[in-house]
């Protein structure tokens, strides 16, 4: 057995095909399949179903693919820690974040980063918190910054944000006027969320089942600014970072305490007992001196 044989077998296994894994590993499927199919002799067990159209594992095979994933995980690390021994100032950092983050904060911490570490490529994927938790656990991305918190036995957190989220309305809103309130008093009113595949969506439904009713909602979207321009048009309203409100604060709006505090707390977090690279470390370094918001 050897690192390849592992490496083309656990793509089948993620592909679930062996014309999609030999596509995505550059090679032949007769050779993909020859190799699979010695790793399964030298083992002496049947790692693949192969009786439908899409092939899944075996038992034993799932058993196999948990440990591959850890060896050729830790195979990585070791090429990552020797590379940073050599290259210091050089490489390339994947960070997963949520588009609010990256508009508010990243284009402040990649200056102040690159000023730093010229050579050093930084490569953003924005999804939803839920999706860049599981791509920091994957090991697609070295770095995700997400709402807090997480699941610790996962994750290591470094803590980056805190601030409290804020309901914001349109001026002419008859509430407009208050400011601190009790969130149930827009009981009625029509929300406008962040779309399920972020942490926020959920922590609103839940802050407000907290404060007494289910949320009314009229919309989701993705993007924050649609969010803010449907609140604009006045067709409803909406918790949002004090920091969005602050940026829209010119505008026919009128942000609202609330009553019992909801708390917006970001962090960095890194896939626990993994090796973080010099790169990475040094760009956390760097979020940890900037000024606390």
């Amino acid at each position: 057995m050897d690192i390849r044989q592992l490496t083309y077998f656990v793509a089948v296994a993620k592909h679930k095909s062996f014309t999609k894994a030999s596509l995505a590993l550059h090679v032949t499927q007769p050779t993909l399949s020859k190799m699979v199919r010695n790793l399964e002799d030298e083992m002496e067990v049947v790692l693949f179903d192969r009786s439908s159209r899409q092939i899944g594992l075996t038992d034993a095979g799932a058993v196999v693919y948990e440990q591959a994933q850890k060896i050729i995980h830790s195979i990585d690390d070791l090429s990552t820690s020797l590379y940073d021994v050599m290259n210091l100032n050089k490489g390339k950092i994947k960070i997963g974040l949520p588009p609010v983050i990256s508009t508010l904060f990243f284009p402040t911490i990649i200056a102040e980063f690159q000023r730093a570490y010229p050579e050093v490529s930084i490569i953003l994927a924005e999804d939803g918190a839920k999706t860049v938790e599981r791509k920091v656990a994957e090991g697609d991305v070295d770095l995700g910054f997400v709402m807090l918190p997480v699941d610790k036995e996962k994750f290591d957190v470094v803590p980056f944000v805190d601030q409290e989220i804020k309901l914001l309305v349109h001026e002419s809103h008859p509430l407009s006027h208050h400011d601190t309130i009790d969130l149930i008093e827009f009981k009625d009113d029509p929300f406008l969320l962040l779309s399920k595949e972020f942490t926020l969506n959920s922590r609103t439904i839940e802050f407000c089942v907290s404060e007494g009713f289910t949320p009314k909602i009229a919309y989701e979207s993705s993007q924050w600014d649609f969010i803010v321009g449907m609140v604009e048009k006045n067709l409803g309203v909406t918790l949002m970072p004090k920091l969005i409100c602050d940026r829209v604060k010119d505008g026919p709006f009128k942000m609202i305490s609330l009553s019992h505090t909801f708390p917006w707390r970001l962090g960095i977090i890194m896939a626990k007992n993994r090796y973080v690279p010099y790169v990475s470390r040094e760009f956390i370094s760097l979020v940890e001196k900037l000024p606390k918001v």
